[in-house]
C-alpha cells in the first residue's frame, strides 16, 4: 500500500483490515484559508461566536452566494453548497458570517497537517494547468447529447424513481447498475489521459496517482476536467443519489475526487478489499478488451465495524462492461479481482457531502446504513422481546 504522506497525496482508500481512520473531506482545489474582514457590528460577532448545526433539509429558493474570489482550501462550489444548509437566522447574515461558520464546519474534516498537504497539491495543480495543453478541448465542457447514451438522459429528464428504476438494475442490495457512456466520450477520456501522461513522461513532470491503493492512472481533476465533473455530479448523479442513497444524505452531494485506474499485467492487477473516501461512487468502466478484474461486494459498512463479519446476502459479483456504470455507497466494502489478460480503464467520481459527514460526528450507531450496525440493533431487539416473553410467562 502506498504511504499518503510519503507521496504527498490527497485522496486515500480505507484498507481493511488495516487500522482505519476517519475520512476526510479534501477538495483538490487547495490553498491557504482565505481570512474574512471582521464582522462590522455587534450582531455579526454574536453570530460568529456561536456554534451552528447544519440543517438536514436545503433552503431551495435561496440564491447561494459567490466565491469564485474566495481563495480556500475547497472549490467555491463547496461553500455555495452548503449555504443552503445554514440555519434560517445564519442565511440572512453577510457573506463573511457565512464564509466563517462554513469555514468551521468543513475545518473539522481537513486538519492543519491536511491543509498543509492541500496547498501543496493546489501548487502541482497550478504547475500542471499553467503547462499542459489539452487535446480534446470538447471533452472540458459537459455535453450529454455526445457523452452520454439516450436511455440515461432520459431517464435523468423525468427526474422521478420510476424513471430511475426503468434503466437500472439493482444487482444486490445497494448496488445499481445502468447503461451510461457513449463509446466516444470513452475515446475522448482514453485518448487524453493518455497525452497527459505523454506530457508528464517528456517533462520529467512528477504524477500524483488517484490514491493510496492505485499505483497507475490520473485524476482528471488535477489537469483541468474538475469542472466537467462536477456538473456531472450536481446534474446526473445526485438525483440519482437522492433516490438510492437518502441515508448517505445523497441529495447534498458538493464536492467530488474524479480521476481513472488502470488494470493489467504491467500496471495494477488487482484492488484489494477497501472502502472508498466518499458517500456514494460512480465507477464506470471505459474498456478496452480485458478478462476477469470482477468487482466483489461484501457489505456496507461504519468506521467501527470495517472488519467485521461478511453475512451470505451481502456477498456479490460483478463483471465490467464498457459503458456500463455501477453506483454504490462509498462505504460498501469492495474489491477487483486480478486481470487475467489484456486492458481495462475505469472513470471513478468519489461523490461526497459534508452535509453527511458533520451529521455522522453526532451519531453513535448507523444502523440506517450499516449492515453491522443493523445486525446488532436487530439482536438487540430480539434479546428484549425474548426476555420481555419470559418474563409475562413469569407472572402467568
Amino acid at each position: 500500500m502506498l504511504q499518503d504522506d510519503k507521496r504527498n497525496r490527497k485522496d486515500r482508500m480505507t484498507m481493511t483490515p488495516e487500522t482505519k481512520k476517519r475520512p476526510s473531506l479534501q477538495n483538490a482545489n487547495g490553498s491557504a484559508s482565505y481570512k474574512p474582514p471582521q464582522p462590522s457590528n455587534e450582531g455579526e460577532r454574536e453570530v460568529k461566536s456561536s456554534v451552528i448545526r447544519l440543517r438536514r433539509e436545503p433552503s431551495m429558493d435561496h440564491r447561494s452566494e459567490n466565491y469564485e474570489d474566495v481563495r480556500t482550501d475547497y472549490h467555491p462550489s463547496v461553500f455555495s453548497a452548503l449555504e443552503r444548509f445554514l440555519p434560517l437566522d445564519i442565511l440572512s447574515a453577510s457573506r463573511d458570517v457565512k464564509f466563517h461558520h462554513m469555514s468551521k464546519i468543513l475545518g473539522n474534516y481537513l486538519p492543519r497537517g491536511e491543509r498543509n498537504r492541500a496547498q501543496r497539491h493546489r501548487e502541482y495543480r497550478d504547475k500542471i494547468l499553467n503547462n499542459y495543453q489539452p487535446l480534446h478541448r470538447e471533452l472540458y465542457t459537459l455535453n450529454p447529447d455526445r457523452f452520454f447514451v439516450r436511455s440515461f438522459i432520459d431517464a435523468i429528464k423525468g427526474n422521478t424513481e420510476e424513471s430511475f428504476r426503468r434503466i437500472i438494475s439493482e444487482r444486490s442490495p445497494g448496488i445499481y447498475t445502468f447503461s451510461m457512456l457513449q463509446p466516444e466520450f470513452c475515446e475522448l477520456i482514453f485518448s487524453e489521459v493518455e497525452n497527459f501522461q505523454k506530457w508528464v513522461h517528456a517533462t520529467k513532470f512528477k504524477i500524483m496517482r488517484p490514491n493510496t491503493m492505485n499505483k497507475y492512472g490520473a485524476v482528471l481533476d488535477d489537469f483541468g476536467l474538475d469542472s466537467m465533473l462536477d456538473k456531472l455530479m450536481a446534474e446526473f448523479i445526485t438525483p440519482l443519489a437522492s433516490v438510492f442513497f437518502p441515508n448517505l444524505c445523497g441529495s447534498s452531494l458538493d464536492s467530488h475526487h474524479g480521476f481513472v485506474v488502470e488494470y493489467s499485467k504491467d500496471r495494477d492487477l488487482e484492488l484489494g478489499f477497501h472502502v472508498d473516501d466518499s458517500e456514494v461512487t460512480l465507477n464506470v468502466c471505459l474498456g478496452k478488451q480485458f478478462t476477469g478484474g470482477d468487482l466483489f461486494f461484501r457489505g456496507i459498512r461504519c468506521e467501527n465495524h470495517v472488519n467485521g463479519t461478511t453475512y451470505p446476502e451481502e456477498i456479490s459479483e460483478y463483471s465490467h462492461v464498457p459503458g456500463q456504470a455501477i453506483l454504490h455507497a462509498g462505504r460498501h466494502r469492495h474489491g477487483a479481482k486480478v486481470i487475467t489478460s489484456g486492458y481495462r480503464v475505469n472513470l471513478i467520481l468519489w461523490c461526497r457531502s459534508s452535509l453527511f459527514r458533520e451529521l455522522k460526528m453526532h451519531q453513535t450507531e448507523f444502523s440506517s446504513w450499516c449492515g453491522e450496525c443493523l445486525h446488532e440493533k436487530q439482536e438487540r431487539q430480539k434479546k428484549f422481546f425474548a426476555a420481555r416473553k419470559q418474563e409475562l410467562l413469569q407472572r402467568e
